[in-house]
């Protein structure tokens, strides 16, 4: 059945088409498995809390009838605003407006939060721009720019907030530059979520083709309730498709947790245990509570607009397993700077077991793609990933993250990355064993190689499963690398991180190509060492049960100074020529211009498949389509065929001009 929502109806209907719901709460009450809710062009400022799901047969679809045209809001417009002095307007708003949730008391903070924790949950936004938060109205009143910013030129525009407890109101003081708040469109955050059902398990739900935005979404670290503003709260087989999703205050779209009153934020609240043994803990409860494939996971994400969201635009801790996100334009997230900690990233997920990330455009986020222990089937394939990395004039922000186009973490693999192009300074934080890249475009660094992970013992699960089937500190090694270009696009020096706790600083490398693995075995160096007829004392195999694992590396080419592998099999070394591998914006397309394909001439690479990759060591589990079938990397970037000759990189026929986008 068709049930019907138009907020410029004249009245109050049933939901028929003569006579429609005014508000999608409404028809989120009244839906039922097999309903399709269509909802007409307007501004819906209302928290949609669906009471049940659909079924894998009779989904419940939720559809904008003019692509992007409905406008599901977590904020209200504010045209009370009255001047107080200079640049600064001041706006008061009774606390009843906010109900149980107050964002302008509540802040942004938890576990894995390193920033200082003074950035409040609520927003003021000047025309769907969000102003800065100062911590004293002097501040707001200064307006000067903040020295962290992505886009200094927009950190002038601030806001303040403090609460009149006699009066029962909030008190938010604006810096408009100049501008009249109230002859243009301001709005504040005051509902927490948009489209988000407040109980588990509601399944099989679409939600396509809306606008998605502004709320007073929470920071959401792995062992705690990950809200958001749009997603399914820890069920089964959504769909969200063709949304624009921006400007919430945390994240865009929640795959994550459910809340588990004894496991929430208890780092923060108890200090007691280490916030990583209550990560160990949430994915046993997790199970507890249902954490099965049955269950949970395989959504799909796709072709949306996710953009300047201040955490990330699509997180999640468990609830993602066995999806599918792809074809999606994520950008400009955490560009304010104003929000750190270790859950920033265009896409930040923890356990993306046969996860698939594919065609995905990712670009000017802190960071583009973070897996985050468990990264088991994981596969991220297709993706274009660019400028995420801290513009030069930025300042550090103390507690903010480093920023690359890929960082797997802490898992065990088998992690697939493969017919990529990654053009940031860092393509690859790998403090993680168990990785396979092929067939990449790889410009920038491989960094934290056999760091960064500590005595960090993380599970791994049984292949295709969320079971878990035991745990195990990261080795470092297993990796695999065949058949990429490697091109040093940025300057090759090491760069100095300074510590949060100004107790010191790192050191990290810059310099591109597989050269930073030459520590670590061939597969016949590691494997001699259990030879029993030599060596069958358990005790001595102590140290070599500890070691790293093992490296595979082929038919990789390096260029403008990248540097192989001292062991590479059938690897190609070009010094003294300049690559070029320029990425340009044209008619809303981006476009790769290269000579890589003349320098590299008539080398080619074999095919690679499961077969030659092997098993993850640890799971034990091959890389793999997600239903156990094989992978041939016979297709390229753009699913091209792969013929006899088997071109490096991510093309399969090379050019010097390459678009890249649709």
């Amino acid at each position: 059945m068709n049930i019907y929502v138009n907020a410029s109806a004249g009245f109050d209907g049933n939901g028929t088409a003569q006579m429609p719901y005014k508000t999608i709460s409404e028809a989120a009450r009244a839906a039922v498995p097999g309903d399709i809710v269509l909802v007409a062009p307007g501004v819906y400022r209302e928290y949609v809390n669906p009471s049940r799901g659909g079924t894998e047969d009779a989904r419940i679809e939720y559809r904008s009838t003019e692509p992007l045209g409905a406008v599901i809001t977590g904020a209200e417009r504010i045209t009370s605003w009255e001047h107080y002095r200079d640049n600064v307007w001041v706006c008061r708003i009774a606390n009843s407006l906010f109900g149980n949730y107050n964002p302008y008391t509540t802040l942004v903070y938890g576990d894995w939060y390193f920033a200082t924790p003074d950035k409040h949950t609520g927003c003021v936004y000047l025309n769907d721009r969000a102003l800065y938060e100062t911590s004293t109205l002097d501040a707001c009143i200064r307006g000067e720019v903040y020295e962290c910013s992505w886009v200094p030129e927009e950190s002038i525009y601030k806001w303040y907030t403090e609460q009149d407890e006699e009066k029962d109101e909030t008190v938010i003081y604006a810096n408009f530059q100049g501008k009249n708040p109230n002859e243009e469109n301001v709005e504040i955050n005051v509902r927490r979520e948009c489209f988000f059902p407040s109980e588990t398990g509601h399944g099989y739900i679409t939600v396509s083709g809306f606008k998605v935005c502004k709320a007073a979404t929470t920071w959401a670290p792995p062992a705690a309730f990950q809200d958001a503003m749009i997603g399914p709260h820890w069920s089964k087989g959504w769909i969200i498709e063709d949304c624009e999703i921006s400007n919430s205050r945390c994240s865009g779209i929640g795959l994550g947790k459910y809340l588990d009153p004894d496991n929430d934020h208890y780092f923060t609240t108890k200090h007691v245990k280490s916030p990583t043994q209550m990560e160990r803990d949430a994915v046993c409860r997790g199970q507890y509570h249902g954490w099965l494939k049955e269950n949970i996971g395989g959504h799909i994400i796709r072709r949306n607009n996710i953009h300047h969201c201040e955490q990330g635009g699509i997180i999640g801790r468990m609830g993602a397993v066995f999806s599918i996100i792809e074809d999606n334009h994520i950008h400009h997230i955490n560009n304010m700077m104003e929000l750190g900690g270790a859950e920033i990233a265009g896409i930040k997920l923890h356990a993306a077991i046969d996860v698939i990330m594919r065609r995905n455009h990712i670009h000017h986020c802190t960071m583009g793609i973070w897996c985050d222990w468990e990264a088991q089937g994981t596969r991220i394939t297709q993706n274009l990933l660019h400028d995420n990395q801290k513009p030069a004039f930025a300042k550090i922000l103390q507690g903010g993250m480093m920023s690359q186009d890929i960082f797997v973490e802490v898992g065990h693999g088998p992690t697939l990355i493969d017919n990529n192009i990654l053009l940031s300074e860092v393509s690859l934080r790998m403090a993680t064993e168990g990785v396979a890249m092929v067939h990449n475009l790889i410009c920038g660094s491989l960094t934290c190689v056999g760091e960064g992970t500590g005595p960090r013992y993380t599970p791994y699960h049984i292949p295709h499963r969320t079971e878990v089937m035991g745990f195990m500190t990261i080795l470092h090694g297993d990796d695999r690398f065949y058949n990429n270009i490697f091109l040093q696009k940025w300057p090759e020096d090491d760069i100095v991180i300074p510590h949060d706790s100004d107790d010191g600083e790192d050191i990290e490398n810059r310099k591109v190509g597989t050269f930073v693995m030459d520590e670590y075995p061939t597969y016949d160096e590691w494997i001699s060492q259990f030879d029993f007829t030599k060596n069958a004392d358990m005790k001595k195999l102590e140290p070599v049960h500890e070691g790293h694992l093992p490296v595979w590396i082929e038919g990789n080419v390096y260029l403008s100074g990248a540097k192989g592998y001292a062991k590479e099999k059938n690897g190609l070394q070009i010094n003294g020529s300049e690559a070029a591998a320029d990425l340009i914006e044209k008619d809303g397309k981006c476009i790769l211009l290269t000579n890589i394909y003349d320098l590299i001439g008539d080398f080619k690479d074999r095919m690679i498949h499961s077969d030659i990759l092997g098993k993850a060591f640890e799971p034990e589990e091959r890389f793999e389509n997600p239903d156990g079938t094989p992978i041939t990397f016979d297709k390229d970037y753009f699913g091209n065929h792969r013929g006899e000759k088997i071109l490096p990189g991510p093309f399969a026929e090379g050019a010097d001009r390459i678009e890249l986008t649709r």
